[in-house]
């Protein structure tokens, strides 16, 4: 996207931007899954994270969890999820 489009799009579908909470997905290498949290920054090294809601969730402007993101591609899609790929007899390829 050129500048000058990125700034008619910012300035069409203004965004409050804070520093100190965003919404983060986090995985879980126990279960495998990835979920979407609400990180908090309360001071340089202490942090909070809590499951972010479906009300958060609304609240955030042009973002759908449960739609991939559309800027990164399907070969960044695919080699991201490489990791879980496993053979025929039930091993990983990349372990």
């Amino acid at each position: 996207m050129s500048e000058k489009r990125a700034k008619l799009v910012l300035n069409a579908y203004p965004v409050l931007v804070l520093s100190n909470e965003w919404l983060e997905e986090l995985f879980c290498p126990s279960c495998g899954s990835s979920r979407w949290c609400h990180v908090t920054k309360l001071d340089k090294t202490e942090h909070t994270v809590r499951w972010a809601p479906r009300d958060l969730w609304e609240q955030v402007a042009h973002v759908d969890p449960s739609v991939a993101n559309p800027t990164v591609s399907e070969f960044t899609r695919r080699e991201a999820r490489r990791h879980r790929r496993v053979t025929e007899a039930g091993k990983r390829y990349f372990d």
